[in-house]
């Protein structure tokens, strides 16, 4: 690929980057759009919308940047919990392991691949990429100890910055733990696959069996009912809840008709009919009649709550039974985290469904194969054009080849990619996670491997086929042959590291489907209030782009080092857009505690392999054996360094430690809350959390498990010589007046986090 095509493929990404930002600095100040872009602080009461004209709203401005760059880790956690801060420092490891890589290679790999053989050189536009790969160099050249050395620089910075995160969110991870409110899935075991008796329900049954042998630390059990038809009901009035929370208590209760914009038609407005009294809303049936146990069917699974912690860590950590496929016990997701479907799925079935997902998973894989090629046929369009010659009167037009060979590829191969989020989902959710957040996790890890091979392995695998390269023979030609076809792909790699990395970050900070959604509903309902669905941040889409350029960028560091600058711009974009997205649109529902920063650094560790491997390759087919032999110890050491994280920290992050359990059940004991934390055990896990009502009415949270959503640290007011940003949004706390405590951000959907609106609607019903 010439680097003419590379230029073009820039300049056109750059564009729609520098449109698509500026727009985006426009619309955000737009009160019309409040709900798209500050969906987040709508939820969590941080701020009220003004509508004032001004001329500002309709001028470009950075401020956002200024304001993402400005907010401190404490106030991300605090506002969006430890995955969020997790995820971000995945993001600056990325920018601080490039930066010194980039240093290294432009200025000492990049000149030696450019002037490795004597050649008259073109202009830089007109040479092809290949120049500046390490292909240029001649056999047996003494130069590749500059590439041997820069790849030793690049592994020690690798694995001393990841040494020193691992440690830090390890401690982190423990704070999150320790230094939370107390956590209801902290006392509670979940139990599944309970042995059916004729004689008895599983409720007896289970209460016999932990009677027995948990006497003395087992409290009670609440049970799993197959409610499917009662959980639909609830998640449809959940979701006219939030379109109805930032209705005014003083609206217009009287029924009125506007007429719809397309038909003419009469369609009905925002107003409702408050009942007077509550006997009118439910006649004839008292709250608690309509009970699980008198609509549904139990389940053979059930959440088990003990005394203390340490009595569930070791219920959940012990061998409950002879028969290991009975009495399954795990610890307990957090209320808002259980995915309740998945716990009407029978244990036994459960293998069955992992290694049913495995094969579709690797059937998409290959059926992948088939864009993959085509789209690497584009890339090479001389073999192309001999396979079809009446392409070649068209591939004579200059710009029309730079744009089929520099972008078009890219970007096809990115519209195919939209499909495969949602396909792993759907997977994932097939296996039976228990959680919510382990399913977001078990996509990620789909999502990854995917990624990896479709865009790194099989792109290069393909354009070996094209060019008709012998694919691997035995596996000791896999080194050599990466070696080869690692450099042919370089600049197709760069034009993804254009076309998926930069415009994608900027069309994830515009959400254009939101926007036109919010349109089209304001269009044909006429409607002027906020309605919005909250958003999670896609954690299992954008850790696996954010490894995949990694990967990109370690295995082309020595080889073809041209792609750096391009991955650096890539990952500061993506810290100032990430973070105002997480700051500002997503809002934490549930989390994983930390649990995706072992895939980061595992995949990290397999990206330094493989690029020792190809490096290995590449200085095997240059005739230097004395590079040779230095790689080969430096790919031991990093297996040795990975070997000793995965005993050091890992462990961390899949279970929980005794000796912490044990601290905080003692201190809870001496301040006396033990009591008031067993009695409300029960009833966060209930399915049909009627009662709920009662205890939000007066304003006061029903539960002390309180801090399922962190609450938004604003702290986000606008600077005091942001007159601007002041007058437009006058960024403020709750209506009450008191400042923003770590208990003041609810969940959008959680039954006992109501705001001051919310209850006193309750109150008028």
């Amino acid at each position: 690929m010439e680097i003419a095509a590379l230029l073009t493929s820039a300049g056109i990404n750059i564009s729609i980057c520098i449109v698509l930002l500026s727009l985006y600095s426009v619309l955000r100040k737009q009160p019309a759009n409040y709900c798209v872009y500050f969906g987040r602080r709508l939820v969590c009461g941080g701020a009220r919308r003004y509508d004032p004209f001004w001329y500002e709203r309709f001028v470009p401005s950075p401020s956002w940047l200024v304001k993402a760059w400005e907010t401190s880790e404490d106030e991300l956690l605090a506002a969006a919990g430890l995955d969020a801060v997790v995820f971000l420092r995945m993001v600056i490891f990325s920018i601080r392991i490039f930066f010194i890589t980039a240093v290294v290679c432009i200025a000492f790999v990049l000149p030696v691949n450019y002037y490795g053989q004597p050649r008259v050189h073109k202009e830089i536009h007109l040479e092809s990429s290949e120049v500046f790969t390490i292909e240029n160099l001649k056999e047996g050249s003494k130069w590749l100890w500059v590439h041997c050395l820069a790849l030793y620089i690049i592994t020690s910075a690798a694995c001393l910055l990841l040494y020193f995160e691992y440690r830090t969110i390890a401690k982190m991870r423990l704070g999150h733990i320790t230094g939370s409110a107390p956590k209801p899935s902290q006392f509670t075991v979940l139990i599944r696959a309970i042995p059916w008796h004729p004689e008895q329900s599983y409720s007896d049954t289970l209460s016999k069996y932990f009677t027995n042998y948990y006497s003395s630390s087992y409290l009670s059990h609440q049970m799993v009912y197959h409610n499917g038809i009662i959980q639909r009901l609830l998640h449809d009035a959940e979701r006219m809840c939030l379109s109805l929370k930032h209705v005014s208590p003083e609206i217009s209760c009287k029924p009125s008709l506007t007429p719809c914009n397309f038909c003419g038609g009469p369609t009905a407005t925002n107003s409702f009919h408050i009942l007077s009294n509550e006997g009118d809303s439910v006649k004839g049936m008292e709250l608690g009649e309509l009970t699980v146990t008198t609509t549904e069917q139990e389940r053979p699974a059930a959440f088990v709550f003990f005394k203390t912690r340490y009595d569930a860590l070791v219920v959940s950590e012990v061998l409950q039974s002879s028969n290991p496929m009975l009495w399954v016990s795990d610890l307990a997701p957090e209320p808002h985290d259980v995915y309740w479907r998945n716990l009407n799925i029978p244990y036994r079935q459960l293998w069955i469904r992992r290694i049913a997902t495995l094969v579709g998973a690797v059937a998409f894989m290959f059926v992948f194969l088939i864009p993959v090629t085509f789209i690497q046929g584009l890339t090479q369009l001389e073999q192309l054009s001999h396979a079809f010659p009446f392409l070649r009167g068209i591939l004579k037009k200059k710009f029309i080849n730079q744009v089929i060979t520099g972008y078009l590829p890219s970007v096809i191969l990115i519209l195919f990619f939209y499909a495969v989020p949602p396909l792993m989902m759907y997977f994932s959710a097939l296996e039976g996670c228990i959680s919510r957040s382990i399913r977001k996790n078990s996509a990620c890890i789909k999502i990854l491997y995917f990624t990896i091979w479709n865009v790194f392995f099989v792109n290069i695998l393909s354009g070996s086929v094209i060019r008709q390269l012998n694919v691997f023979s035995s596996v000791r030609d896999i080194p050599a042959q990466l070696a080869r076809a690692v450099p042919t792909q370089a600049g197709f790699f760069t034009t993804y590291c254009f076309t998926s990395g930069w415009a994608s970050l900027a069309c994830e900070i515009m959400q254009p489907m939101a926007l036109i959604w919010n349109l089209v509903a304001k269009a044909i309902s006429k409607n002027k209030d906020d309605s919005y669905e909250t958003l999670r941040f896609p954690y299992h889409t954008e850790i696996p782009r954010l490894l995949l350029f990694g990967l990109l960028g370690f295995t082309n560091s020595v080889i073809a080092p041209l792609i750096l600058p391009f991955l650096l711009i890539y990952f500061f974009l993506a810290y100032l857009i990430y973070k105002n997205q997480i700051l500002n649109v997503y809002i934490t529902k549930y989390e994983s505690g930390g649990k995706y920063w072992p895939i980061f650094h595992n995949t990290t560790i397999f990206s330094l392999i493989l690029t020792q491997i190809i490096a290995l390759g590449f200085f095997g087919l240059k005739l230097s054996t004395v590079a040779s032999g230095f790689t080969i110890p430096l790919i031991l050491l990093t297996l040795l360094f990975s070997e000793y994280c995965r005993h050091r920290f890992a462990p961390i992050f899949h279970k929980h430690p005794a000796q912490v359990l044990i601290d905080m059940d003692r201190a809870d004991e001496m301040a006396g809350k033990m009591e008031e934390l067993h009695k409300k055990l029960h009833s966060v896990y209930s399915q049909i959390p009627l009662h709920l009502q009662k205890s939000s009415s007066n304003g006061e949270s029903s539960t002390p498990f309180a801090n399922q959503e962190l609450p938004d640290p604003e702290k986000l007011k606008p600077e005091e010589g942001d007159a601007i940003a002041k007058e437009l949004w006058g960024f403020q706390g709750s209506e009450s007046g008191q400042e923003h405590d770590t208990k003041s951000c609810p969940s959008a959907s959680s039954p006992e986090h109501l705001t001051p609106k919310m209850i006193e609607l309750h109150k008028r019903n």
